[in-house]
């Protein structure tokens, strides 16, 4: 199965080709540009269709990351996706962007438990947990900074998995632990490799929807309404 992989929910615009049956990753785009992914999403699939030598009429599927992230992002990925799924009649999947991270760690330190974090700024942070076979503890959720840091300590004290992404930075050196190199990473990036290879087994339910967690960062300003005749 030939997947097409799509990722605008945080700072990167990253496009990826992933042929399911040989296990292989054909390829791959991914530019940091923090703003502007509605201008640059289709260019970069066409240009990795290009780099394979595929015709978009060979993709099979479609996987989109649904957030958390950032809000229009999220509603800029989640629309190409369901388009491009629409034209071709394939299937269409959405993946967490913890659910990547924890892919990526594991792909990194073995088969763990992970507790995928990230900064969702504001004194919060988005949290998931993960089994050591990918399948999700609970929930994604909002924590406050000072509860993900109880919960990561209690983690770190029982060896009951690793911490990982944006978040750890917000952790002391001891209760990181092996998830001290991660405590330097300033923003959260989604490996092509794992959300290609999350979307290729995950269960195609009809349409997507945006993992938000809560409303967005920018808020109508007060004090400018027009007042009604």
């Amino acid at each position: 199965m030939i997947l097409l992989a799509i990722d605008t929910a945080g700072v990167d615009c990253a496009v990826g080709l992933y042929d399911s049956d040989l296990d292989r990753m054909l390829a791959a785009r991914s530019e940091t540009i923090g703003r502007g992914h509605a201008e640059k999403l289709m260019g970069m699939i066409d240009a990795v269709l290009d780099e394979a030598s595929i015709a978009l009429p060979s993709v099979e599927r479609v996987a989109v990351t649904i957030g958390p992230g950032s809000f229009t992002g999220i509603r800029v990925g989640l629309s190409a996706a369901r388009g491009l799924a629409l034209a071709l009649g394939v299937d269409i999947v959405g993946i967490s962007t913890l659910a990547v991270l924890a892919a990526a760690e594991r792909r990194r330190g073995g088969a763990v438990a992970v507790l995928a974090a990230m900064d969702a700024k504001r004194d919060e942070v988005y949290v998931q947990g993960f089994s050591p076979d990918a399948v999700a503890l609970d929930d994604a959720r909002l924590l406050s900074v000072d509860e993900f840091r109880t919960m990561a300590a209690e983690i770190a004290r029982h060896g009951a998995g690793r911490v990982t992404g944006s978040a750890c930075r917000l952790l002391e050196k001891d209760v990181a632990g092996e998830s001290e190199e991660a405590a330097t990473v300033e923003v959260d990036h989604f490996p092509m490799e794992d959300l290609a290879k999350l979307g290729a087994v995950a269960q195609a339910s009809g349409k997507p929807k945006p993992l938000y967690l809560r409303g967005p960062d920018v808020k109508p300003q007060a004090g400018f309404a027009v007042a009604r005749a």
